[in-house]
């Protein structure tokens, strides 16, 4: 019967558990469409920082809507009502194309 050597042995399970490490470092429960919804917001809700949590819950009006606020403060919603289109004739293409717009930049 042949014989590992110890330091061999310790090498494959330090070549193992780094392994199954980096293999768990990459799941993200929130992401899983198998969890239930409550341990999926959970796990979200326990990455953001407060700040991106109140962010997530602020709605800002589109005249003042742009990317570098809504990445800066984390806004979660933008508000295109009362008299706020993207243009004054607006279609709804350009509806679509502002929504668009918004979500290919953030």
């Amino acid at each position: 019967m042949a014989w590992v050597s110890l330091p061999v042995v310790g090498m494959l399970l330090v070549w193992w558990w780094v392994g199954f490490s980096a293999v768990n470092a990459d799941y993200i429960k929130y992401k899983d469409a198998n969890q239930p919804v409550a341990a999926r917001v959970g796990d979200l809700l326990s990455r953001m920082t407060l700040e991106e949590k109140i962010g997530q819950m602020v709605q800002i009006d589109r005249s003042v809507a742009n990317v570098d606020t809504m990445r800066t403060y984390f806004i979660g919603s933008v508000l295109s009502g009362g008299g706020s289109a993207p243009l004054p004739e607006a279609s709804a293409e350009d509806w679509v194309n502002m929504i668009m717009n918004f979500r290919r930049e953030l």
